[in-house]
């Protein structure tokens, strides 16, 4: 007795190619071992395979619609054949991913699509990284089109179905191989892939629904920026096609070097040149800071390379959130200028002072141990 392929599959006898593929496709959702690993589920996954396999050959399918049986007597299920013998990877795919129209599943293309982000590059001062800045830009992107609102279309008319590919967005062949029945698609040369052709365009976007054009926006940046640190303005970049959403336009920072400071992140650097008789006698030294002029006391007897570190006087840190996270601190490298050029009441009151030291001549420095000649002597025993 002839096994009823029609009825393996749920579908009536005049069912057209896609309603078999459908059929087909929702049943092997449910059955395919890896959905389903039950015995009798992996059973009826090959009787459904091979039903599928026979009704959708045409000739196979003459031979059942006269009462005969394709696959003879070997068994039910196909007996023992490549349950995925006789149909494309592309009907797998679709079978497992959820496709429910014709073809590949993938169906047309949407012509509105997402917009691109723009890029732009501000280049900013020190001080003004410190405080943030608020800026107008002239940017050069793409907008909505006004005159079709994004549509396309002159006004009046309406996208039409392709008619090379019916709507789908492809263009399927079916090939024959020693793997069985192969399906492969491309996207329509005619409407590249969206099922719809516009025939008559908008003049001013020619179809596109965006045209490009210079607008000026206001950009914020906020306070503690770095050079190379992206801020982000969202809904400011590139109109998509077909009028769709809009990027983001990201604000790049370049920033200028400073004649005074040195950055380190949120920390600052300066050097401070000091007068011999300032770290001798100590002195109290007028500092620019970023946050104005402030009164920077030098001890009496400093040290050269001595560093001092004035706290909450760096820059913001900004978090990747946004957020300000307190501030850096200001580092100051201290640098003893020692005269190369004196005259001679110069010299005569340095001697002076180097006889009231006891400092005519240098010394060695000992660490507690002696002198260099001293612990020679030692060394050789004499």
């Amino acid at each position: 007795m002839a096994r009823d392929y029609y009825g393996t599959l749920g579908v009536a006898k005049d069912a057209t190619p896609e309603q078999l593929k459908r059929a087909y496709r929702k049943l092997a959702r449910e059955l395919h071992p890896d959905v389903n690993p039950d015995a009798e589920a992996q059973s009826r996954f090959r009787e459904v395979t091979a039903a599928y396999e026979v009704l959708s050959d045409p000739k196979k399918r003459q031979v059942v619609d006269l009462g005969g049986d394709p696959l003879g007597s070997g068994g039910g299920g196909g007996g023992g054949r490549d349950p995925f013998a006789g149909f494309g990877l592309g009907d797998i795919m679709d079978a497992f991913f959820g496709a429910t129209g014709g073809g590949s599943g993938r169906g047309p293309r949407s012509r509105v699509q997402a917009g691109s982000d723009a890029l732009i590059r501000l280049t900013l001062t020190l001080e003004e990284c410190f405080t943030g800045v608020s800026r107008e830009l002239t940017v050069d992107t793409a907008i909505l089109c006004e005159l079709c609102v994004g549509e396309g279309t002159r006004e009046g008319s309406s996208p039409q179905v392709c008619d090379t590919c019916g709507g789908r967005g492809e263009i399927q062949s079916v090939q024959r191989s020693f793997l069985g029945q192969v399906v492969t698609a491309r996207p329509c040369p005619v409407c590249h892939g969206l099922g719809e052709v516009i025939p008559d365009p908008c003049p001013k976007c020619t179809g596109e629904g965006r045209v490009r054009s210079r607008r000026t926006i206001t950009v914020k940046v906020p306070a503690g920026v770095a050079d190379g640190v992206r801020v982000r303005h969202a809904g400011q970049g590139e109109v998509g096609p077909g009028g769709g959403p809009a990027g983001d336009l990201y604000v790049e920072v370049e920033e200028l070097a400073h004649d005074v400071f040195e950055r380190d992140g949120a920390d600052l650097h300066c050097t401070v040149h000091l007068p011999m008789t300032s770290a001798a006698l100590g002195a109290v030294l007028p500092l620019e800071t970023l946050d104005g002029t402030e009164d920077l006391p030098i001890e009496a007897g400093i040290q050269p390379d001595t560093e001092l570190v004035l706290n909450g006087r760096g820059l913001p840190r900004l978090r990747s959130s946004g957020r300000i996270d307190g501030r850096g601190d200001l580092h100051i490298h201290l640098d003893v200028e020692i005269p190369t050029k004196l005259d001679e009441r110069q010299i005569e009151l340095l001697r002076e002072l180097a006889t009231l030291r006891g400092e005519e001549q240098p010394a060695l420095a000992t660490n507690g141990r002696g002198g260099l000649f001293s612990r020679l002597r030692s060394r050789h025993g004499r």
